[in-house]
């Protein structure tokens, strides 16, 4: 059982960067890939980042490449985005996950456990 809480959101104007944090519990959080998700209110979830158990393994969006990077400190149970040249189109609700994605990273529901999300708005 993870149990995953972020931080880290708010209001922030375009350009801008925010880093947001996503804090598990359970002593098995470095077993587990680690994946951000975002919601735009009218709009699916969609897949931000994921992370590998060791950090190695990286993927992102088209969407945000390039301006967002995802990382992780397994001694700290923390995983977090880090969010630069932000735009309006960034604004959602951001959701950690974990979980042992096997076919496809991009895939929400390969993840067994979400936070309850953080909001970012990016004002023009």
């Amino acid at each position: 059982q993870v149990q995953l809480v972020e931080s880290g959101g708010g209001l922030v104007q375009a350009g801008g960067s925010v880093r947001l944090s996503c804090a598990a519990s359970g002593r098995t959080f470095s077993s587990y890939a680690m994946g951000w998700f975002r919601q735009a209110p009218g709009k699916e979830r969609e897949f931000v980042a994921a992370i590998s158990w060791s950090g190695h393994v990286l993927y992102y969006a088209n969407s945000v490449k390039g301006r967002f990077t995802i990382s992780r400190d397994n001694a700290r149970n923390t995983v977090y985005l880090q969010m630069n040249s932000l735009k309006p189109e960034d604004t959602a609700v951001y959701y950690c996950a974990a979980g042992f994605p096997r076919r496809s990273w991009p895939d929400p529901t390969e993840y067994d456990y979400w936070g309850q999300g953080t909001q970012v708005t990016v004002s023009s």
